[in-house]
């Protein structure tokens, strides 16, 4: 008789919850991990804008120019700050994601570790039942002689 666990079916759902959660998390801290680079690049931006401002108001502009200079720089700075705004809350949903993962986490542990035990179990009563069927064997064969 095969080794069979009766909470077969809720472990293979907890796992699929835990993976779930996984992959949430994983997400949120993918697009924090975006939102910071894009922090950083519009950064860049800002500075090599304001650089090419500075060096161009040493030379003759005109009005349009230097004021489509200034929306760029203005749209950019802006930009930045509405993803800078944005990360607190994505930080909090990327631990709101983690809290779900590590208490999916841990119920996917705790069935598992069952398992574990349940099976250990199974293979010692298997391993002294055949010790037995050995045992046995081996007296009804000494006794005959």
């Amino acid at each position: 008789m095969a080794f069979r666990f009766p909470l077969a079916t809720v472990l293979r759902f907890r796992d699929s919850v835990e993976k779930r959660e996984e992959l949430a998390l994983r997400k949120a801290l993918f697009e924090i991990a975006r939102v910071r680079s894009q922090i950083e690049q519009l950064t860049g931006e800002i500075i090599a804008a304001q650089d090419a401002r500075n060096k161009a108001l040493v030379q003759t502009l005109t009005a349009y120019q230097m004021q489509a200079m200034l929306q760029g720089i203005d749209a950019a700075i802006a930009r930045r700050k509405a993803l800078i705004e944005s990360l607190p809350a994505l930080e909090r949903q990327c631990e709101v994601c983690m809290h779900a993962y590590q208490a999916a986490h841990r119920d996917r542990q705790m069935l598992s570790n069952m398992r574990a035990r349940q099976r250990d179990e199974y293979d010692q009563e298997r391993a002294r039942l055949e010790q037995k069927f050995i045992d046995d064997i081996f007296a009804a064969r000494a006794q005959r002689s």
